[in-house]
């Protein structure tokens, strides 16, 4: 009788080591994409970040679960006000601006990083690789989905939102989605799923 209670107890200590640990993973994601989002150049219409890197590695490495919570976390931070968009921003004006779109296509940037994770691959420089195909594509969506958004609230052409949104970034986001997908496979050992 005695060992029955004693496993729904083990049980319900397992899901609360379980719980904290994503809430600790998802706090680390938000806090290292503000950090990333704090790292800025600013290049024409929208300043260069480390955002791309960071919500690819955090795909990667937290899966896609926790990297999508990470980053609807961020988002909701960012629309209640807190500072944490580039160069300090906050708050409906930051996120529904002319650049928001971008933000929210943060969530592809993670999501199918993340969904690589599940894949089997055991070979290092393999799943390097397919990090950073996923994290290439979810790239892909964000730039889709933020230079629509970008066209439709300056009422620009595809064209010149593409010059001025998508082809200054292009190399230096390449170089950051490498660097991640490298860093996720070094670090990903050490993350328990």
């Amino acid at each position: 009788m005695k060992q029955r209670s004693e496993r729904p107890q083990s049980a319900g200590r397992n899901f609360k080591k379980s719980l904290a640990r994503d809430v600790a993973y998802i706090a680390l994601g938000v806090a290292l994409v503000t950090v990333c989002a704090w790292m800025t150049v600013p290049v024409a219409a929208i300043p260069v970040t480390m955002q791309t890197f960071a919500v690819a590695l955090i795909g990667a490495l937290l899966g896609w679960k926790r990297a999508l919570a990470a980053v609807f976390t961020y988002v909701f931070a960012g629309l209640i006000g807190i500072p944490v968009f580039s160069g300090f921003r906050a708050g409906v004006g930051a996120l529904f601006g002319a650049t928001g779109g971008y933000v929210f296509g943060f969530l592809f940037a993670a999501l199918l990083p993340g969904l690589a994770k599940l894949l089997p691959v055991k070979n290092k420089w393999g799943r390097a690789g397919v990090f950073y195909v996923a994290a290439v594509l979810g790239l892909v969506v964000c730039y889709l989905f933020g230079t629509l958004w970008f066209a439709y609230l300056t009422r620009c052409g595809i064209g010149y939102a593409l010059t001025v949104c998508v082809l200054p970034y292009l190399l230096p986001d390449a170089v950051k989605l490498a660097i991640a997908a490298l860093l996720a496979v070094r670090l990903e050992k050490y993350v328990k799923i």
